[in-house]
């Protein structure tokens, strides 16, 4: 099947032969490499587990297009415009793909690739490109982002988000504000400090030294679910070491193809560990464990730093992951008086990136008088996918829809999100369902189970 076999009909979606002129493609550096496009034998498998294809019903909207797309770039077939671009920008990255596809495929690396090639070579619109930098400027940079939470905390408490929201304004002026709006959780005062020491001794006997990443939305937003699982690992032997000189994983702008920004995000995490001398490295937020174990990919051309990347990647460990690996110490309770039927839902970054799926489930099981139901389309993305919801509302709209209803299908009275965007995705739909249901963090969770505390559900 050639490229030039989907210009016709429908899938076309504004591939004429008029934006076929300008043949502007790849550079040289780290284009989608053919030995991997070939790899894929176009069955299709991947199709039906595709969100954006599954919502948006064109070829080139999923896997197997967007390959014939990168491969007629790579060929100087076509050109990397505005007709290619709007395909590869509808990809969420979910990387259900790379699960799904029997001739093990890495797309992964194709989309990864072909994203830092688009902001090198494509110049988006004015309004694009202001968009995409207030989200790069702030959200990887806490210290910077707290700054600004100032006046939407003030933008809360004084009503006008309601406001703003009951007269639908915002949403005319500027869909992806809306829906960066629609996102935004409540802010409490609790977003303006770090209140976590540096060092955290054991609860009981020490077993390991351990480093514990805060992430930029997580501490923000989240910070209970910091304390929470700084809690559990104290409590189950770690010492816990917290630099502050951390900043950002890098997940954001490496996902949306921001080359430099990522490599410089990440040479920093690697030197805030450098010297802390610890057995692993946790984090608790699944996009932000996935990019963390890329290091040694994104780094793979820095000579100072190609090795201390690698050596970075072996101590990492996603906060599930490292529970059950080491194994419980600390005694669980039953967070409620009766039996408590839950339903975990799993971020894609930890699914399909990390392949980490069991482990979270064993975690839960063991908590006393805890029911765990399975939804159905477990393995499908919620909308979030790092910053998609903000740049891709309408898309992100309907999956989101389609995650909360499947969950809610399965009868829970509590949902069980390992991420934080995925977290507020889903908050906002329950939200927009009406539905007063808690959504908590594995890790507080065991929190609650190890404290003896109970859950008002």
């Amino acid at each position: 099947m050639q490229v030039s076999d989907n210009l016709s009909g429908n899938d076309s979606e504004g591939l004429t032969v008029a934006s076929l002129k300008n043949l502007q493609g790849f550079d040289a550096l780290n284009p989608p490499d053919p030995k991997l496009i070939d790899s894929c034998v176009h069955c299709g498998f991947c199709l039906s587990t595709c969100p954006s294809y599954r919502v948006i019903g064109k070829e080139m909207d999923s896997p197997r297009g967007r390959i014939y797309l990168m491969d007629a770039i790579n060929e100087g077939e076509i050109a990397l415009n505005t007709a290619t671009v709007q395909h590869f920008d509808s990809c969420l990255g979910c990387l259900a793909c790379v699960s799904t596809c029997p001739s093990g495929v890495q797309y992964d690396k194709l989309i990864s690739a072909t994203r830092h090639q688009v902001e090198r070579n494509y110049s988006r619109n004015w309004l694009d490109n202001i968009f995409r930098k207030l989200i790069f400027s702030l959200f990887p940079y806490p210290q910077l982002l707290r700054i600004f939470l100032v006046p939407l905390f003030i933008y809360q408490k004084l009503g006008l988000q309601k406001l703003v929201r009951w007269t639908g304004l915002l949403q005319k002026i500027s869909p992806r504000l809306a829906a960066m709006d629609s996102i935004l959780p409540d802010i409490s005062l609790q977003a303006f400090g770090d209140d976590l020491p540096t060092v955290i001794p054991a609860q009981s006997e020490k077993r390991y030294r351990v480093g514990v990443i805060l992430g930029c939305v997580q501490r923000l937003f989240f910070s209970p679910v910091n304390e929470a699982t700084v809690r559990v690992l104290t409590a189950n032997g770690c010492e816990v070491v917290i630099p502050k000189s951390q900043g950002c994983c890098a997940a954001l702008p490496e996902h949306q193809g921001q080359t430099e920004q990522a490599k410089a995000l990440a040479r920093q995490m690697i030197d805030s560990f450098a010297d802390a001398n610890v057995d692993f490295v946790i984090i608790n937020a699944a996009g932000c464990g996935h990019t963390l174990k890329e290091y040694g990919h994104i780094l793979q051309d820095d000579s100072e730093y190609c090795q201390k990347a690698k050596d970075f990647v072996a101590k990492v460990r996603d906060a599930q992951e490292f529970l059950v690996e080491v194994g419980l110490s600390a005694n669980l309770s039953p967070v409620t008086d009766k039996t408590l039927t839950m339903v975990y839902q799993d971020a894609c970054h930890l699914l399909h990136g990390q392949r980490i799926s069991l482990q979270p489930r064993q975690l839960l099981r063991l908590i006393p008088n805890v029911k765990l139901k399975e939804p159905i389309d477990a393995a499908l993305c919620c909308g979030s996918a790092g910053v998609y919801n903000m740049l891709q509302p309408d898309v992100a709209e309907e999956l989101g829809k389609q995650k909360v209803q499947n969950l809610l299908n399965t009868g829970a009275e509590l949902i069980a999100s390992p991420n934080p965007g995925c977290g507020l995705q889903i908050i906002k739909h329950l939200k927009l369902q009406g539905k007063d249901i808690s959504v908590m963090h594995p890790m507080e969770l065991l929190d609650y189970s190890i404290r003896g505390e109970k859950l008002e559900v």
